[in-house]
């Protein structure tokens, strides 16, 4: 039987595990598994089906540390972020599931008189095929398959190849806390076996990835007359306006590209300066970046570590390379220890950036910060929307008016100014363009994962 094979990305890419991929005919048995639980999980309360993912979130909670292990073994993150900032940021988003659902799937009245009253309900959908990314492992679990479940959906599970370990502990966990036969399925496999699910019977499809992959499912859920939920890829701008407070911003800027080694959807990943602070910010960012550590993601004291794999270390690899065959200069290359084996990447800030260079077009997965200047503002919302995605952008600059001015102009769903972080369970995840189609999170995440009712009686 084929096997999804697990390799360290900062050890030499050593074997971590095995896990089976799952035979098409195991993936056709767990829809209908699904299928056959969803009457009766759908019509459970949201309280009842919130006191069985208690459950979960307390052996989650009691499993931090061995969530933190294979996720660092797989992925590569380092033990300073994934621990805080991965797990408990997913525990945060799972606990405001819990204390909050029963609110918002509420039953509202929309209309009343003397003799009519109106009521809009939402109701479960039916069975999600839920997909999700490696980058944030136990953080894109969270936020792609607890809300189906307390929404009243069953859900059949795929996590990314890149982390197959991770996917088989979250459901070896979860196998603990006696949910109801069928009510989540967990499958194994590649970008083949989750086009092997999406073609079976389902009601909906979730997913998180790459606008490519996004697309095709698009397409496969609009044959199938289902919705899709789609969190794709993203390469957000970031502007730094002439009276921007440098000093105050400038580790967030760092943080905003560089987290997670550069591996997050959302991003800074294109900063946009005004000629004025050109060559301040990027003394800066270098003297910024010359201070971070490059090493071994199990030593506390390491900011960065490796790419998740090698094939993704070529493709950044390549990405950098072709455009500095087209004239990109390396205004700085952080200084990767020789003795490291494994997908480790240097930290970059790439200057004289041509617009239709790959490392501006594309999404870059990986610690590359092209950087730009600009004279007006015409100038700096046309470079920002000067992509396909629209996710997220971050503002730089003292003047709220003009804060949001360039916000409202910036073709984005998500917006931070300065220090201001937008990630946060009571916020909608959002993208425009080829960066999503529908939402994520908060009330507005979980009732996109339902079916509007409205109903019309007499008083």
């Amino acid at each position: 039987m084929n096997k999804l094979v697990s390799t360290n990305p900062y050890q030499k890419f050593q074997l971590n595990g095995e896990v089976e991929i799952t035979p098409d005919r195991d993936i056709m048995e767990n829809v209908i598994k699904a299928k056959n639980s969803f009457k009766t999980w759908s019509n459970l309360t949201v309280l009842e089906r919130i006191s069985y993912l208690q459950k979960i979130y307390d052996v989650f909670e009691n499993n931090k540390k061995s969530l933190s292990k294979i996720i660092g073994q797989e992925i590569g993150m380092p033990v300073s972020i994934r621990e805080s900032m991965e797990i408990g940021t997913g525990l945060e988003y799972f606990k405001w599931y819990l204390e909050n659902s029963d609110k918002y799937l509420a039953s509202e009245i929309t209309f009343e008189d003397d003799t009519n009253i109106s009521k809009v309900y939402y109701e479960p959908i039916g069975v999600a095929a839920v997909v999700v990314p490696w980058n944030f492992p136990f953080c894109n679990f969270i936020w792609g398959v607890i809300p189906n479940l307390i929404a009243g959906n069953t859900v059949v599970f795929k996590h990314s190849e890149e982390c197959p370990l991770t996917g088989k502990l979250l459901e070896d966990l979860i196998s603990k806390c006696n949910l109801p036969d069928g009510v989540f399925n967990e499958i194994y496999g590649d970008g083949e076996t989750g086009d092997v699910l999406v073609n079976q019977d389902i009601d909906l499809v979730s997913f998180t990835g790459s606008t490519r992959v996004g697309q095709h499912l698009y397409k496969l859920a609009s044959d199938k007359f289902i919705k899709a939920n789609l969190e794709l890829g993203g390469s957000a701008p970031g502007i730094v306006f002439e009276d921007a407070d440098i000093d105050k911003v400038i580790e967030t800027i760092y943080f905003a590209r560089f987290y997670n080694s550069g591996q997050v959807c959302d991003g800074l990943k294109r900063l946009i300066v005004h000629h004025s602070k050109y060559e301040v910010i990027l003394d800066k960012l270098k003297n910024v970046l010359q201070s971070k550590k490059i090493g071994n993601p199990e030593l506390t004291d390491v900011d960065m570590g490796p790419l998740v794999s090698e094939k993704q270390y070529i493709l950044l690899d390549n990405q950098v390379r072709d455009s500095i065959n087209e004239g990109a200069d390396v205004y700085f290359e952080g200084v990767v220890d020789p003795t490291l084996k494994g997908a480790y990447y240097p930290s970059q800030i790439l200057t004289n950036i041509k617009v239709d260079m790959r490392v501006w077009q594309e999404e870059v997965f990986g610690p590359v910060l092209p950087v730009i200047s600009f004279n007006t503002f015409e100038e700096a919302i046309g470079l920002a929307n000067d992509t396909k995605y629209g996710l997220g952008g971050y503002i730089f600059t003292e003047d709220k008016d003009l804060a949001l001015n360039t916000a409202s102009k910036i073709q984005s769903g998500m917006l931070s100014v300065n220090n201001s972080s937008y990630l946060n369970p009571s916020n909608p995840w959002v993208g425009r363009k080829k960066s999503g189609i529908g939402v994520g999170n908060a009330q507005y995440g979980l009732r996109e994962l339902t079916s509007v009712k409205l109903i019309t009686t007499e008083k």
